[in-house]
């Protein structure tokens, strides 16, 4: 089948195109003229040049497509010195739900986020599955809401087959190493400076956002359904923890912050399509010796 993938030079994006390609799949990837493209030329067959809102590039991209991976997202409008929410809603709030339309009747895969979920109510008892109701918190969180939204807007009026995944805090080797979960902790342990940051997070392995992407590819049974994905909870704590082992280095580390987070995510529509989402701290164990492999010296 051929995939038509957006956001693919990036981190995420570059790893579900290797993850198609493995799977037998073609992909045509969307970049911008300034993307990297080295990294995955192998895995993809055709670029269209432009972004994800440029109505000019979208007979290129989805020419020949069965199947749209929308994984693109302008994060600089949202966060840093070039945010701007207006050019946020015209770009990756409009642009994303034009796409959504023009690329109708094609399957339509949104990367979506685990941030649509923020204020949990307290009769959940902290269990939170995929049919829970969207409260985000943020502006990120609030833009993917709303595209799921749509989504679940064409599945049900017309029939349209859409899915969301909805990954958590993702690691893996980014292809912008300096910006990889732990790198910044593992140069510290290895300065030999104490650590101390609050809190942690839910995590996720990139291959396995990957995989739940190829396993809904084509798959009928996906249709208008969403999928968490989030592997373990870890507190900073914990990734400074594995990271001094790993380098033999004994720093102080606060582990002052709750061992085990508040709610938890059901997984078992993940789980339905063979992703065990059980990598759990070896998971992270395993990550930061590669990291610590291909970071260079301080």
């Amino acid at each position: 089948m051929r995939i038509a993938l957006t956001g693919v030079s990036g981190f995420i994006g570059s790893e579900i195109a290797r993850r198609l390609a493995a799977d037998g799949h073609t992909v045509t990837g969307l970049v911008r003229p300034s993307s990297r493209r080295d990294h995955i030329e192998p895995y993809v067959e055709r670029f269209a040049v432009g972004d994800h809102a440029d109505d000019r590039c979208w007979d290129e991209l989805l020419e020949g497509a069965e199947c749209v991976v929308h994984n693109s997202l302008e994060w600089e409008l949202l966060s840093g010195r070039k945010s701007d929410f207006d050019v946020h809603l015209q770009t990756n709030l409009v642009g994303s739900l034009r796409l959504l339309k023009a690329s109708a009747p094609r399957q339509f895969i949104f990367v979506s986020t685990i941030a649509v979920h923020h204020d949990m109510r307290p009769r959940w008892g902290g269990r939170i599955d995929e049919d829970h109701p969207l409260r985000p918190g943020t502006d990120y969180g609030a833009y993917k809401a709303a595209v799921e939204a749509h989504l679940w807007s064409e599945h049900f009026r017309d029939g349209r087959h859409t899915a969301s995944v909805r990954p958590c805090a993702v690691y893996g080797i980014d292809p912008k190493l300096e910006r990889t979960v732990g790198y910044p902790i593992v140069r510290r342990i290895r300065d030999g400076k104490s650590f101390s940051k609050p809190g942690g997070g839910k995590f996720v392995h990139v291959e396995d956002v990957a995989a739940t992407i190829s396993a809904i590819v084509g798959n009928e049974a996906a249709a208008g359904k969403a999928y968490n994905l989030a592997d373990c909870y870890a507190r900073w704590a914990d990734w400074a923890r594995l990271a001094g082992e790993l380098l033999g280095v004994d720093v102080q580390i606060d582990f002052s912050s709750p061992e085990h987070s508040k709610n938890r995510f059901v997984k078992d529509a993940a789980c339905s399509l063979g992703i065990p989402l059980d990598r759990g701290h070896e998971g992270i164990r395993r990550h930061l010796v590669k990291l610590i492999d291909v970071m260079p010296p301080s």
